[in-house]
Order: structure tokens, then C-alpha cells, then sequence
């Protein structure tokens, strides 16, 4: 089944069920009038309720104002909500060096942990980073490409990238789930016009 185009003639459980790219739920949502702002599970679920006819939320935009450079030191508690600014990264760079950068677990951390202080951050960065090298992280659901490629590797440890990434444009092309499933192999034969032979 062809993807439906994006637009306004379209029921949502059919938009739920393909793939769209994140900035093409941007697009429609400025085209409609809705907020652009948030994560691509945040704009399908706006642009779901949307298309439900049900009201959307506006998104309210909290102001934070920046601390002034020189007032960060290890006492000091972490703000809510917290906002990424080079202050805050040369305070974190000049306190654990040079290869510090805001990965996103380390910002989710920050995010979840206002009111603690910036000493107990930066304990949590080194153990964030240790844990980091012992063991495989968690990818987010809104990454479904990145997710896709580390379970069809998973499943197949002698295939290729361009292999991988024939399989997932296949699959996102598809009505339903998008996660990796040992029948996308399919694709490649497609592909190839021949049998797997095995592989």
C-alpha cells in the first residue's frame, strides 16, 4: 500500500499507522496552525488529536533566565527547568575536561534531577560515561531508523549497511509497525530480483 500523503483529508488512525519524517509533521503543523515545537512523538500525537477533530493544547513556553557566567561553581542547585547553554557547558568543561558534551542521557539527567546540585551532576556525567563503555544504551522510540539498524544487526551479525539500510526504507514504506522483523529480509530479494540463498 502506497503512504498516504500528509494532509488534512486524512483519518488518523491511517496516519498512525505510516511512517512520516519529522519534518514533515513540522511542516503540517505549521501549516495548520499547531505548535512545531517538541519531539516527533510529541508532533504525531498533536497532529493524531488534530485530525481526531479534538483540541489541540497550546504549548506553553517557560522563560529561563540564564545565570550569569562566573555563578556556577559545584553548590549550586540545578535549575528547573533546565535549559543547555555554553555557560553551563564551560562550567561542565572547565570541571570535567575538554571531551565533555551534553549526550542525552546526561540531559536527561539534568532535566529529571532539578534541585540537586551541579557536584552531584557531575558525578552522575562520569558514571553516565563509564556505564556507557560496559554496556549497549537505550535508544529512543521517536529514533525508529537508529532502532531498526541495531536490531537488524542483532539478528544479522554477517550483513552489511547498505543491506540494513535497504530493509528499513522497505519497512518504513509500509502500513504498521516499523520495527525490525526477520521477514523484511524480503526486501533484499526484491531488491536483488533473486533468492537469498541462505544468507
Amino acid at each position: 500500500m502506497e503512504r498516504p500523503a500528509l494532509n488534512r483529508s486524512l483519518d488518523a488512525s491511517t496516519f498512525r499507522n505510516h511512517y512520516y519524517l519529522k519534518e514533515e509533521l513540522v511542516r503540517f503543523c505549521r501549516a495548520s496552525g499547531l505548535p512545531v515545537t517538541g519531539g516527533k512523538a510529541e508532533l504525531t500525537e498533536r497532529i493524531a488529536c488534530f485530525l481526531e477533530g479534538k483540541p489541540v493544547e497550546r504549548v506553553k513556553v517557560t522563560k529561563v533566565r540564564t545565570k550569569l557566567a562566573g555563578t556556577l561553581s559545584e553548590e549550586t542547585l540545578i535549575e528547573s527547568p533546565f535549559v543547555c547553554s555554553e555557560i553551563h557547558r564551560a562550567f561542565f568543561k572547565a570541571k570535567i575536561g575538554s571531551s565533555f558534551s551534553f549526550n542525552v542521557a546526561f540531559q536527561k539527567w539534568l532535566k529529571s534531577n532539578a534541585g540537586k546540585t551541579y557536584g552531584d551532576a557531575i558525578e552522575a556525567y562520569v558514571r553516565i560515561r563509564n556505564e556507557k563503555k560496559t554496556k549497549q544504551t537505550s535508544i529512543d522510540p521517536q529514533f525508529e531508523y537508529n532502532t531498526y539498524i541495531r536490531a537488524f544487526f542483532a539478528g544479522n551479525p554477517g550483513r552489511c549497511l547498505s543491506e540494513a539500510i535497504a530493509c528499513w526504507k522497505w519497512k518504513k514504506s509500509q502500513a504498521g509497525s516499523h520495527r525490525y522483523d526477520p521477514a523484511d529480509l524480503m526486501a533484499l530479494n526484491e531488491e536483488k530480483g533473486r533468492p537469498e540463498n541462505g544468507k
